[in-house]
Formats: structure tokens, C-alpha cells, sequence
């Protein structure tokens, strides 16, 4: 999973299954947006009632440059079924991140493919590297804060990565990087 995800369950014991369907569709939202840098998910069975069944809360909190995005699935408009409730409340959230996007970039498409490279320089020490960038015959600076989800010291010369690139003080360098696999 390239963008981190914490999962708080309330009112609810925790599932191992549940979980790893929410870290399934958090990943899917990357398609939508790829500079997304916080994703938070509140599941919670807020009131039993008995005739009614079982109703399910879904909240899910986003943060992406500049703004904080909230999509919250109440139970009077949730399912019965858990996973349902967290489809509806995750689709809820591709429609939210796409027109995001759009505002952001209003003529270009919003499902662009982040742009891949590998390490082409890593100083360990300083913590710093480069990436030569897929295609294009340049290379972007990356930070040690940079990389999601592995540890900066295991990042090689060679490992394939896709990155959100911006441009920097310097130049252009990579927001972040995520470790596609090792060559």
C-alpha cells in the first residue's frame, strides 16, 4: 500500500478482514489521485438496534495538498452489510478525490499513471537520491521523507519506483516515492 492508512474501528472488535478490505479500496483511490498523503478510515456500529439490524458508520478522512477531505457514510443511508457500507462510503470517495483532481488540472485527464523510474543514486549518509526517470532521460531528487512505505536505508541502486514529482527550490524532485520493486 503506497499511501499510509489507519484504520480506527469503534463500537466494533477489530477484523483482520474488514481491514484488509478497507486497505484494499484505500489503494484503489491512488488511480484517482496520486498525491494523496494521509488516509484515515473510521468504521463504527454507532447504535444497535434491534429491529432495525445492524447499521454501520464509514468515515473516511483524506489529506491531500492544500485540503482535508471527508466523506462520512451515516447509517441511515448504509447497508446491513458492513462491506457494502464501505464500498458506497470509498466510491463516495473516487467521486470526491476525481473532482479534486479535476480542479486542480481542469484540462488534463484526472487518471494519469504516476511517472516510474529507479534509483539511479542514493547517499544513505545524507539522506538523499536521485531517480532516473522512465523515458524521459533526466533525473529528480528525492528526500529520505520522501519514500512511503519502506525504510529509506533499504532503498538501492536499481529499485524501481514511482513518484508524484513537483517542482523544487532546486529543480524538480519527487513529494513521494513509492518502491515498485527491486530489479
Amino acid at each position: 500500500m503506497a499511501v499510509p492508512v489507519q484504520i480506527t474501528f469503534r463500537d466494533i472488535p477489530p477484523s483482520a478482514a474488514i481491514a484488509a478490505h478497507v486497505e484494499r479500496r484505500a489503494e484503489k483511490l491512488e488511480t484517482f489521485f496520486v498525491r494523496m498523503s494521509k488516509c484515515h478510515v473510521v468504521v463504527e456500529e454507532p447504535h444497535r438496534h434491534s429491529r432495525q439490524g445492524r447499521k454501520y458508520k464509514v468515515e473516511i478522512d483524506m489529506h491531500v495538498p492544500g485540503k482535508e477531505l471527508v466523506i462520512s457514510r451515516n447509517p441511515e443511508a448504509s447497508q446491513e452489510d458492513l462491506h457494502a457500507t464501505i464500498d458506497m462510503a470509498f466510491d463516495d470517495a473516487e467521486r470526491v478525490l476525481e473532482d479534486y483532481a479535476r480542479q486542480l488540472q481542469p484540462d488534463m485527464k484526472t487518471r494519469v499513471a504516476p511517472p516510474r523510474g529507479v534509483i539511479a543514486k542514493i547517499f544513505h549518509d545524507r539522506g538523499y537520491g536521485f531517480i532516473a526517470v522512465e523515458g524521459e532521460g533526466h533525473e529528480v531528487y528525492f528526500h529520505r521523507n520522501s519514500v512511503i512505505g519502506e525504510k529509506f536505508e533499504r532503498v538501492t541502486v536499481g529499485t524501481k519506483v514511482r513518484f508524484a514529482e513537483e517542482e523544487g527550490d532546486k529543480g524538480p524532485q519527487a513529494s513521494t516515492v513509492y518502491v515498485s520493486g527491486m530489479s
